[in-house]
């Protein structure tokens, strides 16, 4: 058997950024707070859990503590809320996307309607649109598309979104009105570990892909490999990988999401060489 991992996988920049805070902090305090889940990767908050990181849902009832800010970043309402309740709020969040905040603001604040390209329910969009007083218009592919009214417009994208979507919504939008601004927000770590799969995904026969069962930027992985190779498995950890016939392959892939640390895909590519 032979594995080859893609020349891009794994912690990108912004991860590891927010990761490496998390256990400075944790190394010099009892306990900790964070707002949301740090990063999408269970493995990774577990053991950050057990070292005094605790995760809340809202900060209304804290008051004079030390919150982190997950990576994914949050609505501008939060840091108001940061004065107000006296905390001590250490921003974890990715500069990529505290990027697109940037953008937002200030072209909420110049009067433009702000349309936003990625799935609504995820903790990065919603923070996105904290930005523009939660007035923007989210839609996930062309399908979402309406006619919009007059006025200008300035789109963004999650950061972690497929390059391919960015574009067909691009062009679709283009038709809709005259005076529109684009900003391609998607991250150079997403475009890259995606360009390296879909190489990767036409030598092998089976491609693993390791990472969050709910991290965005793990599933669109999932998604390009699929399309490349039907032999597509999603995992999170080695034991995921325990009750399936690997032996039958003779070339096997790997590539990881962003979230997922160097431990996970060395006991992954340690396990398959194994076999």
């Amino acid at each position: 058997m032979i594995v080859k991992i893609a020349e891009k996988a794994g912690f990108c920049f912004g991860v590891k950024r927010a990761v490496d805070i998390a256990l400075d902090y944790t190394d010099s305090h009892d306990s900790l707070l964070s707002y949301g889940q740090l990063i999408h990767n269970d493995q990774v908050t577990d053991r950050l859990s057990k070292k005094g990181l605790k995760e809340v849902d809202s900060l209304e009832a804290v008051y004079n503590q030390d919150v982190l800010i997950r990576s994914h970043g949050v609505g501008k309402k939060i840091y108001d809320l940061g004065i107000d309740h006296e905390l001590n709020l250490i921003d974890c969040t990715c500069p990529f996307v505290k990027k697109v905040h940037k953008i937002v603001d200030k072209h909420y604040r110049e009067g433009y309607e702000i349309i936003i390209v990625g799935n609504a329910k995820h903790p990065e969009i919603q923070g996105i649109n904290g930005w523009c007083n939660n007035k923007g218009i989210i839609i996930s592919s062309i399908d979402d598309i309406k006619p919009l009214k007059e006025g200008k417009y300035c789109v963004v994208s999650q950061t972690t979104l497929q390059y391919s979507v960015w574009e067909k919504v691009k062009i679709a939008l283009s038709n809709e009105s005259s005076e529109i601004l684009f900003f391609n927000t998607i991250c150079s770590a997403t475009s890259e570990r995606q360009e390296a799969v879909k190489i990767l995904a036409t030598e092998v026969d089976c491609m693993i892909v390791i990472g969050g069962y709910h991290s965005s930027n793990t599933r669109k992985l999932y998604e390009i490999c699929m399309s490349l190779c039907n032999e597509t498995i999603h995992v999170e950890k080695k034991s995921d990988l325990m009750m399936t016939n690997l032996k039958k392959y003779g070339i096997i892939g790997i590539t990881a999401g962003a979230s997922t640390p160097d431990w996970i895909i060395k006991e992954i590519y340690d396990y398959l060489l194994s076999l």
